[in-house]
């Protein structure tokens, strides 16, 4: 035979095992129904992954789970449940009726995430479908807060009554009830909805049977409020206005932080600005997005199945192309824009109509009580009390809305009667630390994040003032694993989980989120944490630029000259 034969056509990848569990789920129903009744604390591996479309995720308590093995008995299965909140706008009444399932069902606290979401934790398998139903008759929804679709649609979280920030929280619960599946499984296993054609086709018109390759994060803001980072979103859609008038919305496309370790194939990347469409024309665009990442997102490799993989993978001219495609027409350029701000949101504000918020600062977003802060206790009488809306921020931090001038005082008497910590009382790197769960309930965590958050920033904090740098605004974002649920590749210091007890170290990125941290370091002890640290402030001290932040500073010297600074004098 001839050797110049064209070659065969080389067979399409294996599908990811979870791509087949989406396929025969019949929508996402699965036998979930029936795993919930059968007996045992925890769910089958297909149940586990539907699950997760429909908010929760199965987890362990991994303190115990050791000691129980020795002794030959089950780990302590329990389950996250994550509510699907746009924008982190809550009622008065939500919030109370969220607080009411944390002792019902959960362990007694709520969790602010930085998705503008609430998390509740410790929910046996027996009360997870109660538990939902809760959440639902609240008038809010736990579907598709996990899984590959889209997740809960993020925005600026400042209740400033303007143009600009109406528009953004209308446009987020906009898209947030838009783009939910229109499967009716989720109604049918948690809220006894009855199936009357259960042999009729389900349509998914935008997600298809087997739905998204991964998840898909989408965050909109206009450049003068970047709190959400929206360049760490699959879809970071730009609002640009022109005084109170909407000029359109830039399609940031790319970004997340999921990354392997051990797989130098996977990355976090900054979404990356493709095209601009109308102001009338923002659905559209975002379901255009949607389909392309949906038809050409990696299914074989759940590693690498990010939309930010199909940019890299295929090009930004192709990407244009393929977006344009979906959406029918040549799109035009993205709108210039004024640069990019992170305003703090804590403590007082006016809204603009009269009336203030008070942003109150939420260590790891856990509301809880203990022997001197009763927080939970104090949350909730104000909200029983004053019935104010709130809104849950980006920072996990919650702003209460709506007060009255002659409300203030009332207010802030009564929080600091149960000892709440405002956000004047803290130093400003302690105001701006983000950190996951992590341990003990995250099954993917390598180290701890929550639980050392605040021994962490106090070892930092005597190095800052070391250096006369305690007023200065230093993010520090901490996570358990390399997942980055805390975006610690984006502002001026990531820690990442790399092994039990240590951490790689990231820095040089930027506060206002327009640039990626670099990894500097890694299996930082933490106990060493502050000591590495401490000569890059020194010499951050000595050798910043007039205005310069930390990130920026560290971004000038490059990581050659930073790692000289080191204890040792290089890279550990």
């Amino acid at each position: 035979m001839s050797a110049d034969l064209p070659a065969a056509p080389a067979a399409p990848p294996k599908l990811s095992a979870v791509e087949g569990v989406k396929e025969q789920s019949r929508f996402l129903r699965g036998d979930i129904a029936a795993d919930l009744t059968a007996p045992g604390t925890s769910v089958t591996e297909a149940s586990y992954n539907l699950l997760k479309f429909h908010g929760s995720y199965e987890q362990y308590d991994r303190d115990t789970a050791t000691a129980l093995k020795k002794q030959g008995l089950e780990k302590e299965y329990q389950f996250m449940i994550r509510a699907r909140i746009p924008g982190g706008r809550i009622t008065a009444d939500q919030y109370l009726a969220l607080d009411a399932i944390a002792d019902r069902y959960a362990n007694g606290t709520v969790r602010i995430t930085t998705r503008q979401g609430i998390q509740f934790h410790g929910v046996l398998k027996g009360n997870l479908k109660p538990t939902i139903a809760d959440i639902n008759h609240s008038l809010l929804t736990t579907m598709s807060a996990c899984g590959d679709v889209v997740r809960n649609v993020m925005t600026t979280p400042a209740p400033i009554r303007d143009a600009v920030h109406g528009r953004l929280e209308a446009d987020a619960r906009f898209l947030s009830q838009r783009l939910l599946p229109k499967s009716r499984a989720y109604y049918e296993i948690f809220l006894d909805e009855e199936n009357l054609t259960p042999d009729a086709p389900v349509a998914e018109p935008l997600y298809g049977a087997t739905y998204l390759p991964r998840k898909f994060k989408i965050g909109l803001a206009a450049p003068e409020d970047n709190t959400v980072d929206i360049l760490t979103h699959d879809l970071g859609v730009l609002a640009v206005f022109e005084g109170d008038q909407l000029q359109g919305y830039n399609l940031n496309l790319g970004g997340g932080h999921g990354l392997t370790h051990t797989k130098p194939g996977t990355y976090a990347r900054m979404g990356s600005p493709i095209a601009s469409v109308g102001p009338g024309e923002l659905l559209q665009g975002a379901e255009a997005v949607i389909r392309l990442y949906r038809d050409h997102g990696n299914r074989a490799d759940r590693k690498r199945a990010r939309l930010k993989y199909v940019l890299d993978d295929m090009g930004l001219d192709w990407t244009r192309a393929e977006l344009e495609r979906q959406f029918g027409r040549v799109l035009a350029d993205p709108l210039p824009h004024a640069p990019f701000q992170v305003p703090d949101h804590l403590g007082w504000h006016e809204q603009g109509d009269g009336r203030f918020w008070l942003g109150l600062p939420i260590a790891s977003g856990r509301i809880q009580d203990g022997p001197q802060i009763r927080l939970r206790t104090a949350l909730r009488t104000l909200f029983e009390n004053w019935a104010k809306p709130a809104v849950l921020t980006p920072q996990q931090d919650i702003l209460i809305a709506d007060i009255a001038a002659n409300e203030r005082d009332e207010i802030e008497a009564h929080l600091r009667s149960h000892g709440v910590v405002f956000a004047e009382e803290l130093t400003a790197v302690r105001r701006w630390a983000l950190a996951c769960p992590a341990l003990p309930t995250c099954g993917l965590a390598l180290s701890e994040a929550e639980r050392i958050r605040e021994p962490l920033i106090d070892s930092v904090e005597v190095a800052l003032r070391k250096h006369g740098l305690i007023d200065e605004r230093i993010s520090i974002r901490i996570t358990g694993c390399p997942n980055g649920c805390a975006r610690p590749y984006a502002g001026d210091i990531g820690l990442v989980g790399r092994t039990p007890g240590t951490f790689a170290l990231f820095v040089g990125g930027d506060f206002e989120g327009t640039r990626l941290n670099a990894k500097l370091t890694e299996k930082v002890p933490e106990a060493s944490i502050a000591d590495t640290l401490d000569p890059l402030f020194g010499a951050f001290a000595k050798e910043r630029l007039p205005g310069e932040g930390f990130g920026d500073y560290c971004h000038r010297q490059g990581l050659d000259r930073l790692a000289t600074l080191l204890p040792g004098g290089k890279a550990l």
